[in-house]
């Protein structure tokens, strides 16, 4: 298979995990997030995501998205692995013909990132600090 026929191939495919990700019902927002994860994380690989192995994704999600928020990480990596699981449901045979390679997710129990284990609590303000509030509007309203 050529470099070209390979191009085209990926686009195909990435095409199909849009349609089947429409034809699950998910909004188009959420299916244009994951196709930029998905884009971003192509754009660093510089190859097929496919060919992504567990080292791959312990250098991505380890070094270059170390500082990234957690809801960032998170979200690569949920796109991620929803695509692999696209592949492998698929494309599992197609590729490994077109390739040689066995499709696996370079996602696993190790380098999985989680969200974030603080709690984002929200404390109500105390009734001295909503009276204080409103008393500033009332003096300010006044003026």
């Amino acid at each position: 298979m050529s470099e070209e026929e390979l191009a085209e191939f990926e686009t195909d495919v990435l095409s199909g995990f849009v349609l089947a990700r429409a034809s699950a019902g998910l909004v188009d927002s959420t299916i244009r997030n994951d196709t930029n994860h998905l884009e971003l994380i192509r754009d660093w690989f510089g190859r097929p995501r496919w060919e992504m192995e567990p080292a791959d994704a312990d250098v991505y999600f380890g070094k270059v998205l170390r500082d990234a928020k957690p809801s960032t990480r998170t979200g690569r990596a949920g796109a991620l692995a929803v695509f692999f699981q696209f592949l492998e449901l698929r494309h599992k045979v197609e590729l490994h013909n077109l390739t040689g390679r066995v499709v696996e997710c370079p996602l696993d129990e190790m380098n999985r990132p989680r969200a974030s284990v603080e709690p984002q609590l929200r404390i109500p303000p105390s009734e001295a600090e909503i009276e204080a509030l409103f008393a500033g509007w009332r003096e300010e309203l006044v003026t």
